[in-house]
């Protein structure tokens, strides 16, 4: 196959093999550039001799992502490092292709629990749960037999099913609860605020090391208190606007133009369960913002 039919054939998975990446890594750079390696890989690979060409590269991105996790791992240090994933962002009147955004989006409380997962697990989990890969495709990448790959995928799993990352699938119902939330912060209100988080609501934000790094906020009072803090120094001069945040209701504060935060929220019944702030300056400048606009 030459150069410019590998380089089309390619293009046909890129889109798969980012979501595959994005979900094993919860960050966009990072999954650009884990597809990016699997193009470099292919390209001096004996592209010839690859019979299924999609099945190969999600093997390759798999491995990759990885390697990656693992080194992730290994250089935490801080106990306070909670990562917030990296938020995909879309316009909020969707209409129609909400649905459609919806199934093939994933959630930012979702990717917070697949984070606390060991890296053999959480790749065990999105090749099979969310992509319907064979466990005997996916126990090669893990370097585990068939079973031992299944009981990773299954403690996975029950991990998964036991947090609260299923949103209300009702769109207009998760904004309701979520601009009662926002107007409730505007005007100090700490009781109406209270009224609208669950019992077990956490709240968790990374504000990047120069602003004193990640903070994780658990209960509705203190969730309460420190969304009234974070509305005062949201305020002067800055724009708060609704938008999609991995599908779900959610807002991107903007102050002369440049991103300040973004919040994703998780409303089920009713009620805020999670909330998810990005307020790293250095991450918010990577963040594509136009199609906003």
């Amino acid at each position: 196959m030459n150069d410019d039919l590998l380089a089309e054939s390619f293009e046909t998975h890129r889109d798969h093999l980012r979501s595959v990446a994005y979900r094993m890594l919860g960050s966009l750079t990072e999954a650009e550039d884990a597809v990016q390696e699997s193009w470099l890989r292919l390209s001096r690979s004996d592209s010839a001799a690859v019979e299924n060409l999609g099945g190969w590269l999600t093997t390759v991105v798999g491995r990759v992502c990885l390697d990656m996790l693992r080194s992730r791992k290994a250089r935490r240090e801080e106990p306070w490092d909670v990562l917030v994933p990296d938020p995909i962002i879309s316009r909020d009147d969707a209409g129609p292709e909400h649905e459609a955004l919806m199934a093939d989006s994933v959630g930012l409380a979702l990717l917070v629990v697949l984070d606390t997962l060991t890296p053999g697990e959480r790749l065990a989990f999105v090749l099979r749960d969310m992509f319907a890969m064979p466990f005997e495709e996916i126990a090669p990448i893990v370097g585990r037999s068939e079973a031992a790959t299944r009981q990773l995928a299954s403690r996975a799993r029950r991990r998964v099913q036991g947090a609260p990352v299923a949103p209300d699938p009702d769109l207009s119902r998760q904004r309701q609860v979520v601009d009662a939330f926002l107007a409730a912060a505007r005007g100090g209100d700490f009781d109406a605020l209270v009224s609208v988080l669950d019992p077990e609501v956490v709240l968790r934000a990374d504000r990047g090391a120069a602003l004193g790094g990640s903070i994780e906020v658990r209960g509705p009072e203190q969730v309460a208190n420190q969304a009234l803090t974070f509305s005062r120094l949201g305020a002067g001069g800055g724009v708060v606007r609704r938008a999609l945040v991995n599908g779900a209701a959610g807002v991107v504060g903007t102050r002369d133009g440049r991103p300040f935060s973004v919040l994703g929220f998780t409303v089920a019944g009713g009620r805020i369960v999670e909330i998810d702030i990005l307020a790293d300056p250095e991450r918010l400048e990577r963040l594509d913002l136009a199609v906003l606009d």
